[in-house]
């Protein structure tokens, strides 16, 4: 028999893992969703850079909550390893090397945005430029912010299909969230390669349930602690 003690601490482990993947992703409807869709006029660069300059502090905002999703995942990745390392190490490592990959380049883009930013500053180095000059050269590095996300958004499909198959071959955690993180990686990464083939698809919203009944049942119910040591026995 398991001691209470045990139980208690595999599945605190379990919740924090749940923890970390609820309070990544809370930034992620505004920074990728919300501000896009209320800042950028597709098509009108006028109507962009006047929309920036006049929400400046939101598109900051939008900046930060990607470096803060960016950050956290490290902790977020290192926590499920832990918890999943258990079933197949070598899957367990390519869960957080995939994941891992995304942090750079999530954050490195952000360039892009903070050029926007230095662009409307209205810096006298930048008097050479007229203000069409300047608009154009605005949505420009927009663009590339949003082609830059389709990159990193490849790496945020490609770590859940190891994630998924460790979930389904533990037998500590339901299979069929397995199946649903292993189905959201082809979500993500079939959209991404879609926008570079020039079409403009979602299905994100469709495949990525996955993601959230995963880390609601990581915070409600845990691991099946049992199975969980009888995993643990067999990699030891």
């Amino acid at each position: 028999m398991l001691e209470k003690e045990e139980i208690n601490s595999l599945n605190k482990s379990a919740r924090v893992a749940g923890f970390l993947y609820l309070v990544v992703n809370l930034p992620a409807p505004f920074a990728l969703l919300y501000l896009p869709s209320h800042l950028i006029v597709r098509g009108d660069a006028a109507a962009t850079a006047s929309n920036i300059m006049a929400s400046e502090s939101l598109f900051r905002l939008g900046i930060v909550g990607i470096l803060y999703i960016s950050i956290a995942s490290i902790f977020l990745v290192l926590a499920l390893y832990q918890l999943l390392k258990v079933v197949n190490k070598n899957m367990a490592s390519l869960m957080v090397i995939f994941a891992l990959t995304a942090v750079p380049i999530a954050m490195l883009n952000e360039v892009n945005n903070l050029a926007v930013l230095q662009l409307l500053s209205g810096a006298d180095y930048l008097k050479v430029f007229t203000t069409e000059q300047l608009q154009a050269l605005v949505y420009l590095f927009l663009r590339l912010h949003s082609q830059g996300l389709n990159i990193a958004q490849i790496f945020w499909g490609l770590w859940l299909f190891p994630m998924g198959y460790l979930v389904f071959k533990s037998g500590f955690l339901p299979r069929l969230l397995g199946i649903l993180l292993m189905i959201g990686c082809f979500g993500y990464v079939l959209q991404s390669f879609a926008a570079f083939l020039g079409y403009n698809v979602s299905i994100i919203f469709f495949t990525s349930w996955g993601e959230l009944l995963f880390l609601l049942w990581l915070l409600i119910k845990g691991v099946n602690v049992e199975q969980w040591e009888k995993r643990s026995a067999e990699s030891a």
